[in-house]
């Protein structure tokens, strides 16, 4: 195989070891679509000392990787993060460790680039925190949700805090407004969850005896006329599933576009609420190196905040 001058050749240092191969490129390759990536793993562009690998392959320290020169069309590259969404998410994190940070992750911005997403919060931090190799999602949080996240900076740690998180050693609370007046007694809901295609190939879930089991925690932190504000605590990790939850209890989520209903959306416009209430202002994780308890706090938005003045002024 004749190289040109561009061919990189990078050798796999300690801190890489043990991770996947088109995760390693989409880390080196900034701004290269995941699709352009298994599609030069899988054409032997990509070779592991001189060898084709599989999109699967997990490097070995030592490890000798042929990277080639890409030119990304127009249509097929992850936007430049703008200044502005770079100081934003600059001045957005929370806590940070040696091997893990937390982010308070805006409302409105996806956590993952792809499906008309040019770029998502992944792939613009890999942008401003250029001085890391590895920096990868633990969990996700919804689009329209703010809040903390969490984010791994090394492959142990990534590994460490996913068996936290299957173990249920990580404890996440959210707050969310909604509407009429919450049962101070209803403190669970459970109910199986299903995901279906709403169409246009959306993704959304609902109630359905065949679904997954799962099972929220909910109590009462402020309860105003005609809206309450909640705390959920999910004990099952299901997509959507505080929303859809609080759906079926009757008290749907002001500003949800997908699961609102016309009462909740009529209270959205008189509170002036333009997003999704759904905050995630409390994350509790084992520290990966000692085990230790992290607890990490995000505080309401300006825009949260002024929603629930609203809502005491009208109580």
């Amino acid at each position: 195989m004749a190289e040109g001058r561009d061919v990189q050749w990078v050798e796999i240092s300690e801190g890489q070891v043990g991770q996947r191969i088109d995760n390693f490129l989409r880390t080196r390759l900034k701004g290269a679509p995941k699709s352009l990536i298994y599609r030069i793993v899988r054409k032997g562009e990509i070779r592991v000392n001189k060898k084709r690998v599989k999109a699967d392959y997990r490097l070995v320290l030592g490890d000798m990787v042929r990277i080639p020169p890409l030119r990304l069309a127009p249509e097929e590259a992850v936007r430049e993060v703008s200044d502005g969404l770079r100081n934003l998410l600059a001045g957005s994190v929370l806590v940070e460790g040696p091997d893990w940070l937390v982010l308070n992750k805006p409302a409105g911005l996806a956590v993952h680039g792809g499906s008309g997403v040019k770029i998502g919060l992944i792939e613009a931090l890999r942008q401003v925190r250029d001085d890391l190799d590895f920096l990868e999602l633990v969990h996700r949080l919804d689009r329209d949700t703010s809040g903390c996240l969490l984010l791994a900076k090394s492959r142990e740690a990534l590994v460490t805090l996913n068996q936290a998180l299957k173990a249920h050693q990580m404890d996440k609370q959210y707050l969310a407004l909604v509407q009429g007046r919450w049962p101070a007694r209803r403190e669970f809901v459970s109910a199986r969850l299903d995901r279906f295609n709403a169409g246009n190939g959306e993704r959304r879930v609902r109630v359905d005896n065949l679904g997954k089991v799962s099972r929220t925690r909910f109590a009462v932190r402020e309860a105003f006329s005609r809206v309450t504000l909640i705390e959920a605590e999910p004990v099952t990790g299901r997509t959507h599933q505080i929303r859809v939850h609080a759906e079926h209890a009757g008290h749907a989520l002001l500003g949800d576009d997908k699961y609102g209903t016309r009462e909740g959306a009529r209270l959205a416009r008189e509170l002036k609420l333009d997003r999704l209430f759904l905050h995630s202002h409390a994350l509790t994780f084992p520290e990966p190196s000692s085990g230790r308890p992290v607890h990490v706090k995000a505080p309401l938005g300006e825009t949260l905040e002024a929603v629930l003045a609203r809502a005491r002024r009208a109580n």
